[in-house]
């Protein structure tokens, strides 16, 4: 992934698969396509259902970049709830 949108959320009270879709939903918004993954760092990684999440060491805690890596499939279909 080249170019994304970084969130920052440092909010411990709301689980971590509601600030990646607070992200993606963002993502969509500003640039109208939905992204296909979310790098975030690896002591905040979990599985998502629509959004391939990477575990990434350079990403400091609390940070999600979202976007579309051409290298990962499309996901044209999935909406982000």
């Amino acid at each position: 992934m080249r170019e994304g949108l970084l969130w920052y959320d440092a909010d411990r009270r709301r689980p971590t698969l509601q600030k990646i879709d607070d992200a993606a939903r963002r993502y969509r918004e500003r640039f109208g396509r939905a992204p296909n993954c979310c790098h975030v760092h690896p002591s905040e990684w979990v599985a998502h259902p629509v959004l391939e999440v990477v575990a990434d060491a350079t990403i400091l805690p609390h940070h999600f970049w979202v976007g579309v890596d051409e290298s990962r499939p499309a996901r044209q279909d999935a909406e982000v709830a």
